[in-house]
């Protein structure tokens, strides 16, 4: 391979539903590699093995979360796929991501606690926070919806539990800790993806793998902190996942989204930020992208109102250097509806500025 530059930040790899035929050649590799004699020997040793002599209270503190929460977490599968998803209510509403519904509308729903498929149907989804809620047709009773945390209160170095069914092994937990908060990350585009920007997740060393998406990071006060979605890709390693790089969408988002698609069926309050601007990609002399040329602009809207029109190339957020279009997207998604930042543009060849109190997308 020619070399190259290295490249300044992780590539992200969208933790996709995983196929079902994968894993069940996982799972048929796994039981047929042993001979008869040696299963027996390891049947016989395991009956005569001592329990476990001791245990710490860290240890207590996991299963004790694993067996609160774990029950809400369930195991969804679109056609060929699947993914996870959280109980979110006793009535039968799940919310999951919206790349594991793609643009199914049916679905088949496998509770933690069970065997039975259950059919489910898609209530609503939001592909631009890629966020979706389906309903089981039938609920049962004794489901046991998730307690979702308070975002604010999430801290790096907190320890976290991700559960889900990833490669389509159900009811899995892997751990690890907050590794940051308040990322802004953008997923690649695909088939079930539009490629959303999204703020304020969560990152964890907790390993995320394809089928994950859509399942819990949990706190040790039993709490769902965010619904697992991402894990880095490392260009050096020809495209595998990194270790220990995923990102959860937070609890915040999570509630608030699934609580609109719930009550009206779509998203009135995203609680992103908005510049009211429809743009294209602005390139200079020398071809090479320059900023974010406004085609558009919405009457009355933020943009609107500070001044900018039609024609002007956005070059700046606040501090933010905006060289296309989605440099735009990921400035505003790191920002709040109501603040007041300060947007630079060129028109007609000559730099300005305007303060511009955002609205919500």
């Amino acid at each position: 391979m020619p070399a190259g530059p290295r490249p300044t930040g992780p590539k992200l790899w969208l933790g996709p539903v995983a196929a079902l035929a994968s894993a069940a050649l996982l799972l048929t590799g796994c039981s047929s590699s042993g001979s008869g004699s040696s299963s027996t020997a390891a049947a016989s040793s395991s009956s005569s093995a001592p329990a476990p002599s001791s245990s710490n209270q860290l240890e207590q503190d996991y299963q004790q979360v694993i067996s609160q929460v774990l029950p809400s977490v369930v195991q969804i599968t679109a056609g060929d796929s699947l993914g996870s998803g959280i109980v979110f209510d006793d009535k039968g509403d799940i919310v999951t991501n919206a790349h594991v519904v793609g643009t199914a509308t049916t679905f088949t729903v496998t509770l933690a606690n069970s065997t039975k498929p259950l059919d489910a149907a898609l209530v609503g989804s939001y592909p631009d926070s890629d966020l979706a809620v389906i309903r089981l047709n039938n609920p049962p009773g004794g489901l046991k919806p998730a307690a979702f945390a308070d975002s604010a209160k999430v801290a790096v170095g907190q320890i976290t539990l991700a559960m889900g069914s990833p490669l389509g092994l159900s009811s899995s937990v892997t751990q690890g800790i907050v590794s940051a908060v308040g990322r802004t990350v953008s997923e690649p585009k695909t088939t079930d993806s539009p490629g959303a920007t999204i703020g304020n997740m969560v990152q964890t060393s907790a390993a995320i793998n394809p089928g994950n998406s859509g399942g819990a990071l949990v706190n040790l006060s039993s709490q769902v902190i965010g619904i697992n979605t991402l894990t880095a890709v490392d260009p050096e390693l020809n495209g595998s996942a990194a270790p220990g790089i995923g990102f959860a969408i937070p609890a915040a988002t999570v509630t608030s989204i699934a609580g609109q698609l719930i009550k009206d069926g779509k998203v009135s309050n995203s609680g992103r930020a908005a510049l009211g601007v429809t743009v294209r990609p602005y390139f200079d002399a020398n071809f090479q992208p320059a900023g974010a040329a406004v085609v558009s602009v919405v009457d009355g809207g933020p943009a609107a109102s500070a001044g900018l029109q039609a024609g002007d190339v956005i070059t700046k957020v606040g501090d933010t250097a905006i060289t296309s279009p989605s440099a735009l997207t990921t400035a505003l998604a790191s920002q709040s509806p109501g603040a007041k930042v300060t947007v630079g543009y060129q028109r007609d060849g000559q730099d300005k500025s305007a303060e511009v109190t955002l609205g919500t997308l």
